[in-house]
C-alpha cells in the first residue's frame, strides 16, 4: 500500500499538475479583508520521469481491459490471415 502511494506521487510529479493557492489578508482587528485564489501549473519533473522509466512498472490492466485487448489482437490476426 505504501509503495502504491509512492508510485502515485511519483507519477503526479512526472506528469505535472495544477495547484490552487489561497491567500487571505486580514486587517489589524483580524477581519478578513481580501481573499485571492491563484492557480499554478507545476511542470513535469525530469528526474521523476527518469525514475518512472527506470522503475519500469507498467500499469496493470483490469480484466475488462485485458479482454478488449485480446479481442483487438485476435481480430488483427484474423485480418492478416485472411489477406494471405
Amino acid at each position: 500500500m505504501e509503495k502504491e502511494k509512492l508510485i502515485k506521487a511519483l507519477k503526479k510529479r512526472a506528469y505535472g499538475y495544477t495547484v490552487q493557492e489561497k491567500l487571505t489578508e486580514y486587517d489589524s482587528d483580524g477581519n478578513e479583508i481580501k481573499n485571492k485564489i491563484t492557480t499554478k501549473d507545476v511542470p513535469p519533473d525530469l528526474s521523476a520521469i527518469k525514475m518512472l522509466m527506470d522503475y519500469g512498472e507498467e500499469e496493470e490492466l483490469s480484466e475488462e481491459e485485458l479482454a478488449r485487448e485480446r479481442d483487438r489482437l485476435l481480430s488483427l490476426l484474423a485480418e492478416k490471415t485472411k489477406k494471405k
